[in-house]
């Protein structure tokens, strides 16, 4: 379908107004069709009495087909404007016996209203809506608080008053101008910024507010300087002989940035920093927190007492509390951030982490068979850049004729996920640890992992929610400030262990288990003098350390450095409390309310259809019914729950005059299908999830089988 050039639909006339303004503030965007010889505005398309949008976006213009827009004008021409008095008035007042019909730049000109919602009514001069003012104190003049020009406080027309401020009074043509510029989700009260009440009587009377987003959100690097990083040596006396300037990654000679303000450097070497893990505060930010008067030295970790703890309270129950790194870095970021920086929300994190995303894509070539190894062939290939947007098509292994189509990047990385989570990389049943594997470790796995977990949370993909709290904190604190607890033993036989020297009663006990672990204790080196019963909290803590962070250690560095593709582990770090809800916690449970409204419907919906719709999620959730939410999601989308980011394009359902739905993961859409009775609905629902899902499962395994 092609469009007449910017240029060439100047000249063309509307062929609702007969108008060839391009005025998109006053009349809409100006359409041309070239293959149809159609030219129209938005506006007179949208507001005209006799159309309704029965196509998709992409269809006809925005929707409405060209049938139905010959139609409509047909309808028009035999009717007269009451403005100036020609044909092809297509739009008439809603109000009850008022038979006046009017063009759209008329009915502007007469001061006609026309509502951007629900049924985009239009009303005459004479019945069009007012705002009613009960008293008028304002005697003077007062400024738009757009413009600032000073109007008289009345209201009409061109001067509407906020419905939330008493005293906010605007033009109607700055408002417009500004819901224009703000679309739906930035157009608020100017004065106390409310959104819900002042949106709605704009809207009542003619504002239009676009559902889209803010101009500023939409021009191209608007936010670029966000993302740019201090890279350079500020000490005085810099030692690299290739200049301030230079920045190599993983040596001495990489840079470190203050961690107070970001906005100092040094190179790791000029300020004899041994790894990049070590805090550093420029000259600046130093003096600030030793001047403060409440920078104190830190406090040695004080181990409980051991004559006051019982099993109860010891190291088998949780975690002891954990201790953030006491340099004076540390205490800076509880003076600098005063604490309101780990309130926010981890939705919000993710999106500010996505703005590094280029709008270059890559493809990436995924057998589902097998996601680990095409995800890492991918991900490993030289030409990859984690900052570019992700495309996705599948493929089959062993294809002769090298055929694929179109995949879900977010039904990818939650599969990916998946694999992940049950890979011999990590060990544990829900909670899960790194594991020792030193064929992983040699083939760099661990950094792999940690890499794709970085990917998948910045381009959209689901929580990962297997982490244990001793992992979590680890990541966040260092291992050096973490104590793990008898549910990271995984290792039955290490975890007997354990539970043996901590119940035994007496010294000769205690003695008694060490000595037949003799050979265990001293390989990981935990022996030590026994003198009282209260020595085996000591040992118990010794062994966990071993065993879930120091036998670990290669494999977290390695893992660690992966996270911070994206700068994700440097997020993690900041704001700790928002990113331990999705790597510790599985998602809420999906429940109908969830679902119906995590779904919207784009086209003119069957009514009936979706009534069958919300039962049957209702059922589904009451358990009468062979197919979950989750069931639903999947079918729909290809996650089984709702990324932390959120799903991109948004879930949406139309109605098909189908026998079964169909699921579109590419686009997130659900297509139900139109019934005569619920029974019939609910059955074809059932079938057709039930047994697709079936049925990709049984590929799947038939694949990996082979």
């Amino acid at each position: 379908m092609n469009e007449n050039k910017p240029g060439d639909s100047q000249n063309l006339a509307c062929v609702f107004c007969r108008k060839n303004d391009d005025c998109p503030n006053k009349y809409g965007e100006k359409k041309t069709k070239e293959k149809w010889n159609l030219t129209v505005h938005y506006y007179c398309l949208l507001m005209s009495s006799g159309i309704w949008q029965r196509g998709k976006e992409e269809e006809g213009v925005y929707g409405f087909l060209i049938e139905d827009i010959r139609k409509e004008v047909n309808r028009a021409s035999k009717l007269k404007c009451c403005v100036c008095k020609k044909n092809g008035a297509s739009i008439g007042c809603v109000a009850p016996r008022c038979k006046r019909s009017y063009h759209f730049p008329c009915g502007l000109q007469r001061e006609c209203i026309f509502q951007f919602t629900g049924n985009f009514a239009s009303f005459c001069w004479n019945h069009r809506p007012v705002q009613i003012i009960t008293s008028n104190n304002y005697r003077e003049s007062l400024p738009c608080t757009i413009c600032l020009e000073f109007i008289e406080p009345i209201p009409s027309y061109n001067i509407l008053r906020s419905p939330c401020c008493k005293n906010a009074w605007f033009h109607r043509d700055c408002l417009q101008v500004q819901a224009i510029n703000a679309g739906v989700f930035f157009f608020r009260c100017t004065i106390c910024n409310n959104s819900d009440i002042f949106q709605k009587e704009m809207l009542r009377m003619g504002i239009h507010i676009p559902e889209k987003d803010a101009s500023w959100e939409l021009e191209e690097n608007a936010y670029q300087e966000l993302l740019q990083h201090h890279e350079r040596c500020d000490v005085r006396r810099c030692r690299c002989k290739e200049g301030r300037d230079y920045n190599a990654p993983d040596s001495k000679w990489e840079i470190k940035r203050c961690q107070c303000c970001g906005s100092s450097g040094t190179h790791l070497a000029c300020s004899s920093l041994r790894s990049w893990e070590q805090n550093w505060e420029c000259l600046e930010c130093r003096s600030i927190i030793y001047n403060s008067g409440e920078f104190q030295k830190a406090k040695k970790h004080v181990l409980p007492n051991s004559n006051n703890v019982g099993i109860t309270d010891c190291l088998l129950e949780e975690s002891s509390p954990k201790l953030p790194r006491q340099s004076p870095g540390s205490q800076s970021k509880d003076l600098l951030r005063q604490g309101s920086k780990f309130r926010r929300n981890v939705s919000t994190l993710l999106i500010e982490l996505g703005f590094q995303i280029k709008k270059k894509t890559k493809r990436l070539y995924i057998n589902k068979a097998n996601i680990w190894i095409s995800a890492l062939d991918a991900f490993r290939n030289r030409n990859f850049n984690p900052s570019y947007a992700i495309e996705v098509a599948y493929v089959i292994e062993n294809d002769n004729f090298g055929s694929e189509h179109p995949g879900s990047k977010q039904e990818f990385l939650s599969l990916l996920m998946q694999h992940l989570e049950n890979s011999s990389l990590f060990e544990g049943s829900l909670s899960k640890n790194l594991s020792l594997n030193s064929q992983a470790l040699k083939e760099n796995l661990y950094y792999e992992a940690g890499k794709m977990l970085a990917i998948s949370l910045v381009h959209g993909g689901p929580s990962p929610g297997f982490f244990s709290k001793t992992l979590f904190n680890c990541l966040v604190y260092g291992p050096e400030n973490t104590q793990p607890i008898l549910d990271d033993v995984s290792d039955f036989d290490v975890a007997q262990i354990i539970i043996r020297i901590n119940t035994a009663t007496t010294v000769a006990d205690l003695k008694s288990v060490i000595n037949e672990c003799y050979n265990y204790l001293e390989l990981i080196g935990c022996l030590r003098l026994i003198t009282t019963l209260s020595d085996k909290y000591m040992l118990v803590k010794d062994i966990l350390v071993y065993h879930v962070i120091q036998r670990v250690q290669a494999p977290f560095e390695s893992f660690k450095q992966g996270l911070k593709t994206l700068g994700v582990l440097e997020k993690i770090q900041a704001y700790p409390e928002a990113f331990c809800s999705i790597l510790c916690h599985k998602p809420e449970s999906l429940s109908a309310e969830i679902l119906s409204d995590l779904f919207t419907v784009h086209t003119l919906p069957d009514v009936k259809a979706l009534g069958f719709w919300n039962s049957y999620l209702q059922a589904v959730e009451d358990g009468k019914s062979t197919t979950t939410m989750e069931d639903i999601l999947i079918f729909a989308t290809g996650c089984s729950s709702i990324p932390p980011a959120g799903f991109k394009p948004t879930p949406s359902i139309e109605c098909l005059h189908v026998d079964f739905p169909v699921g579109n993961k590419c686009n997130n859409c659900l297509a139900i299908p139109v019934t005569n009775t619920y029974k019939e609905f609910q059955e074809n629902m059932d079938f057709t999830i039930r047994n697709t899902l079936k049925l990709e499962k049984e590929e799947s395994s038939h694949y990996i089988g082979h």
